[in-house]
């Protein structure tokens, strides 16, 4: 049984998140020789506030981006 877990920073539509959910079922259905009941994909939205690289969260790089 496939678990997929994807961890993003938020901000996509729900339309995308759909559309990146219904991607990756497929990619998964092709190459992983399962049934598509079995396959989970499990999208994990992180602000942007707790998101950091390099000790600068990725909204404080945005707002450096901007000036």
């Amino acid at each position: 049984m496939p678990q997929i877990d994807i961890t993003l920073a938020e901000g996509r539509t729900p339309g995308q998140i759909r559309n990146l959910i219904h991607e990756v079922h497929a990619a998964v259905l092709r190459t992983a020789d399962t049934r598509p009941q079995y396959i989970r994909v499990v999208v994990r939205e992180v602000p942007r506030t707790h998101w950091a690289t390099g000790d600068v969260t990725l909204a404080e790089h945005a707002h450096q981006e901007q000036q």
